[in-house]
């Protein structure tokens, strides 16, 4: 094959050495379709050439601090493409401690355009990957779309996430081959219930990575380790893109449902998009000072899938979540092994759980799940035990959409929770529509965590604690009323790591308790 290569120094003053300060309202210099700061170079084209050959151009440039948050590379593309490839690197500067170092993702949008939550998405590996592909057969990399290369205005996108006091020099070369398109991809999507199973608990993970994205695992590997996790139903979710959909279809099975999802990952924050349509992508260019997320919220739910703010208090650089909950389904406050910001992202919900019954609204149910990409990172550490009407994508939304699921570390772990009054009762998720001073006995069964602290957790507080055998297994009861309790949870921790159980009512610098092993959304007691 012949190559032909060019190099082409970006021509926008911001790429020259001046300090130029890019703003919303520098509208000149911003893709003003784009709700997040965006920036578009002048254009690079590519001459029609012969079948057979391949012509490169590179692109160089240099970006300031408080670079725009997209920095759009056009490119001219002919007719008669049937690869598209691209590769780039950028500086990597040392940095004092405390710093921020250099980081840059990359992407592409075909010639359909850029426009938020358009037609033009081809695929994300944010900063994965140093190099990708894209044509209409089966090699085209991993978080890209397969699919004809168009004629017309291609953009590689850079997303320059962190940014060195010493400004980022980056290095794009991008790579055309001339000729027909390949055999077309044909995407094999999952089915969206596994038919015969009715209403039961069900076990599912609704956070887990691939090579797709940022994973190191196969879908292959995820799928097994779903499988080995002893789970129901688990989701995919690679960053940004919907890519891994279409290869899902042959892992699935009548014993495991697999639904596809996005983690949508923002400058302020992430959240999983679950039970998207196979192929259903979820944009992600746009920050809580702007209304994408609401918009792309709005889309999520009119598709019947759900939003759900994931690792909250997640500590890296725009990890930690900043656009409030009001178009929240649920919220994952346990995420892998237990950690800190678990502990935040649970006081933090418990306090929502307080404010919900104080002003009548609606509640936010919790989730977990294991976030996992990569060894020794372990799927279903932890998961999700949904009480659903069907092993299906609806039954299963419509169960943690209702908050009617605990979390579990693992299969090994159970938990019975019910409430009784008066011949009436509830469970996770429900309502026990009793009067105010009507006496009602709170039991949880829990098998599976040796040694294991129960905890009973109403709105004033933790009102219970017991210690489980070194069996693991033991039913703990209360007694009380509506008008002590709004509504009561449960939480089953491991000892502390000195192998005392703590006593959760502790102050000062130590930890009180123990890392989490179940915890379960409320129970809430009396009218609502």
């Amino acid at each position: 094959m012949v190559g032909n290569i060019e190099e082409v120094t970006s021509p926008c003053k911001a790429h020259s050495g001046d300090n130029v300060s890019f703003s919303p309202t520098r509208r000149g210099f911003l893709a003003a379709a784009l709700t997040g700061a965006a920036l578009t170079l002048a254009p690079v084209s590519f001459a029609a050439a012969a079948t057979g050959t391949s012509k490169t151009k590179t692109i160089t440039g240099h970006l300031d601090p408080g670079a725009a948050d997209f920095v759009y590379l056009p490119i001219e593309v002919p007719a008669g493409v049937n690869k598209i490839s691209v590769s780039y690197t950028y500086s990597k500067p040392q940095v004092a401690s405390g710093l921020l170092g250099n980081a840059c993702d990359i992407g592409i949008f075909d010639e359909k355009g850029t426009d938020l939550a358009g037609k033009g998405f081809r695929g994300w590996s944010g900063g994965f990957r140093t190099e990708f592909s894209i044509s209409a057969g089966g090699d085209t990399t991993p978080g890209y779309l397969p699919g004809p290369i168009g004629k017309g205005t291609w953009n590689v996108v850079l997303g320059p996430y962190q940014v060195a006091g010493q400004g980022l020099d980056y290095t794009v070369n991008v790579t055309l081959d001339y000729g027909p398109d390949a055999t077309p991809f044909k995407p094999q999507y999952p089915p969206q219930q596994i038919a015969g199973r009715g209403a039961a608990w069900y076990r599912g993970d609704a956070h887990l990575h691939t090579v797709y994205s940022d994973g190191k695992r196969t879908p292959e590997e995820v799928a097994a380790g779903a499988r080995a996790a002893r789970l129901d139903f688990m989701i995919s979710t690679d960053h940004n893109t919907p890519a891994s959909h279409g290869v899902w279809g042959p892992l699935a099975g009548n014993d495991l449902l697999i639904l596809t999802g996005e983690e949508v990952t923002t400058r302020n924050g992430h959240y999983l998009a679950l039970g998207l349509e196979p192929g259903e992508w979820i944009d992600w260019r746009y920050r809580a000072r702007d209304k994408g997320f609401e918009k792309e919220a709005q889309r999520i739910h009119s598709s019947g899938g759900i939003v759900v703010p994931a690792h909250p208090y997640c500590p890296y650089v725009a990890c930690r979540w900043k656009f409030g909950y009001d178009d929240a389904d649920a919220v994952e406050v346990w995420t892998g092994p237990w950690t800190l910001d678990d502990e935040s992202s649970v006081n933090t919900w418990d306090s929502m759980l307080a404010h919900s019954v104080r002003t009548g609204g609606r509640w936010l149910p919790a989730m977990g799940n294991s976030d996992a990409h990569s060894v020794p990172q372990v799927i279903g550490f932890p998961h999700n035990v949904v009480n659903a009407a069907a092993l299906s994508r609806d039954a299963l939304l419509d169960g943690i959409r209702n908050g009617r699921n605990w979390i579990a570390e693992s299969a090994d772990v159970s938990v019975d929770f019910q409430v009784t009054s008066g011949g009436k009762s509830a469970t996770v998720g429900d309502r026990l529509n009793v009067a105010a001073d009507a006496p009602v006995t709170v039991s949880a069964k829990i098998a599976g965590v040796p040694n294991g602290v129960v905890r009973f957790i109403t709105d004033e507080g933790q009102t219970q604690q017991v210690t489980l055998p070194a069996s693991g297994q033991g039913t703990s009861t209360w007694v009380t009323t509506p008008q002590l309790a709004a509504y009561v949870r449960v939480e089953v921790r491991h000892p502390k790591s000195d192998g005392t159980s703590g006593s959760g009512t502790e102050m000062g610098t130590v930890i009180p308790l123990g890392p989490m092993a179940a915890l379960t959304n409320p129970i809430f007691l009396g009218a609502s």
